[in-house]
């Protein structure tokens, strides 16, 4: 009896962590005879959650995105920035005026493309100044966290199950010394009592309450605390929070708040109409204040209305070639936004209890029907022992 009672233990752990996340996607006859696992099922919801702790405790945006400096963005920008001013130039004028280009003369061909690709670097230094003090005008940090995380429920998955897998492993095993224990005290009450009904039900409680302890083990108590006077324990996630905030802070860094999907928030966002005016805006200053040789000789032939519109395209063209651009920063934008090591030293100072809400929410949605499962999963082999005792 005490060694089924330990299998009794440990297989109702596995089933509750493998429910926790699996499948993705629901399975079975909708709404109610089937299963999603726990996190996929409220994607949202815990996505909302985690972000939440992310951007309040962990990163600041207006803070990481200080680190930039937006004459360093330039310079690493430079090259493809000016051939991007050459393309746009030659294609805006070649589609508004096809014979317009080839009629300048060489020399003023040549300085207008000189003089706005002078202006060029300038022009992006003063939009990544606006940018980084005034971050929130452009990126929604939130939006863009919870959006991946919903689009991926495995990504999401990964999130708590990477940072827990000492946790995942401890709930396992916790359940079959639980079990044996509580397995020798069935053994007991079996030996004086002969009944039947004794099997099932300690399945049923060997199965609720190692879930339910273990799960408890996990975080609490907060802090080391002594038994007894002599054992010391602390919950096994608390003991392990340099560990885990490293871990945190690489998958963070490597898959959430990457420089990719930044670009992607901000360009693609909800915020992406804010930026492409600021961008529109500063491009068409760069071509008023640099065009003054040609511009003459283009609104005579354009119209001055007909110019006005050549410098939006111009500007709108420019905003669409800023994703290949910016990526020419990217391996600098990594190393100065240092996402990984700023979320490992802020998570080193949150409180216990704070720490413990980076985990305990994945936990707590739905914990009651996976100790459930537990509960009627020990039920039915206790129910199986007792068939095969009575004969």
């Amino acid at each position: 009896m005490p060694f089924i009672a330990a299998l009794i233990g440990y297989v109702t752990k596995r089933v509750a962590i493998e429910m926790m996340f699996q499948p993705l996607e629901f399975v079975g006859v909708r709404p109610f005879l089937g299963w999603q696992g726990v996190l996929p099922a409220n994607a949202e919801r815990m996505a909302t959650t985690a972000t939440e702790m992310l951007t309040t405790n962990l990163v600041d945006p207006r803070e990481i995105f200080a680190r930039l400096d937006p004459a360093q963005v330039a310079k690493e920008i430079e090259q493809p920035l000016l051939r991007v001013v050459e393309d746009v130039t030659r294609e805006v004028m070649e589609t508004y005026q096809p014979r317009l280009w080839e009629m300048l003369p060489s020399g003023a061909q040549q300085l207008l493309l000189k003089r706005v690709q002078a202006e060029a670097p300038r022009a992006i230094t003063k939009i990544m100044r606006e940018i980084s003090q005034n971050i929130e005008d452009v990126l929604d940090l939130k939006h863009m966290v919870v959006t991946n995380l919903v689009r991926d429920k495995a990504l999401l998955n990964r999130l708590i199950r990477d940072i827990s897998r000492p946790e995942m492993r401890f709930i396992a095993r916790s359940g079959i010394w639980f079990g044996f224990i509580l397995g020798c005290v069935q053994l007991l009450v079996w030996a004086l009592t002969k009944s039947p009904i004794v099997l099932p039900l300690f399945g049923l409680a060997i199965g609720w309450l190692t879930d339910w302890l273990a799960l408890k083990m996990i975080f609490l108590p907060r802090e080391p605390k002594r038994f007894f006077g002599f054992y010391s324990w602390q919950g096994v996630f608390q003991k392990r929070r340099d560990e885990v905030a490293a871990d945190y802070g690489d998958m963070i860094a490597r898959e959430i708040i990457t420089v990719p999907n930044l670009l992607e928030a901000v360009l693609r966002g909800p915020k992406a109409d804010r930026l492409f005016s600021l961008i529109s805006r500063e491009v068409q200053k760069t071509i008023d204040a640099q065009a003054s040789v040609v511009k003459p000789f283009v609104a005579i032939a354009v119209g001055t209305k007909r110019f006005q519109e050549m410098k939006q395209v111009a500007a709108a063209k420019a905003a669409e070639r800023v994703p290949d651009t910016i990526r020419h920063a990217e391996k600098y934008a990594i190393n100065a936004l240092d996402v990984r090591n700023t979320i490992v030293d802020r998570m080193r100072r949150l409180s216990p209890l704070e720490f413990e809400q980076l985990l305990r929410p994945a936990f707590r949605q739905d914990e009651w029907k996976l100790i459930a499962v537990g509960a009627v999963i020990g039920g039915l082999v206790g129910e199986l022992q007792a068939l095969l005792l009575l004969g």
